[in-house]
């Protein structure tokens, strides 16, 4: 009976070990790629939001002499519109696609589709890999991930930040693009 215990027990232990080494590893390229997209995305929906409106936000409380302790702040970097831009940036993910630098053979995903109101704004498909629905799938995986692990330190920064907040977001408070190549740095 303890032999069978004994046996069981090293069975699982060997099992759990095997399932623990076969997980899989985050890709870096799809992660950072996916980061970048994130900051990408958001900075174009602020962009895209009228800077004359305000939101009200505050406690609404009463103070001692009868007024309220309220304020108005752009609606653009509000954590209410940041947090509805949040909710659907991943959706946009479908938009993007391998992009290797035609140098250094480093790949990137990048955005590949204009934008609505963009005009002809086309990039050079040349250098574009389209890996079908598994690479979109992938990077948008890795975008929600990022968007359920960082969702606070992304509307922090979002709110606060408006210079340098992909490097911020993507080399300095996720690490994602930490190990990337220095020649995709400058798309930071």
């Amino acid at each position: 009976m303890t032999s069978l215990i004994t046996y069981t027990s090293l069975g699982l232990l060997l099992m759990f070990g095997l399932l623990k080494t076969t997980e899989g590893k985050k890709d870096d390229m799809v992660y950072c790629s996916a980061c970048m997209a994130i900051a990408d995305e958001l900075i174009y929906s602020i962009s895209q939001t009228d800077p004359k409106k305000t939101i009200h936000v505050g406690g609404f409380r009463l103070q001692p002499d009868g007024s309220l302790s309220d304020k108005k702040v752009p609606f653009a970097r509000s954590e209410t519109h940041l947090t509805e831009l949040l909710e659907g940036v991943c959706n946009s993910m479908g938009d993007y696609a391998v992009h290797e630098d035609p140098d250094t053979k480093e790949k990137l995903y990048k955005r590949f589709a204009p934008r609505s109101n963009g005009g002809g704004d086309f990039p050079d498909f040349n250098n574009f890999k389209f890996d079908g629905p598994e690479g979109s799938n992938a990077l948008k995986f890795a975008c929600e991930t990022i968007v359920e692990d960082l969702e606070d330190d992304i509307i922090t920064l979002f709110a606060r930040e408006s210079e340098h907040v992909a490097k911020k977001l993507c080399s300095e408070i996720s690490g994602y693009c930490k190990g990337i190549e220095a020649s995709l740095r400058s798309e930071l």
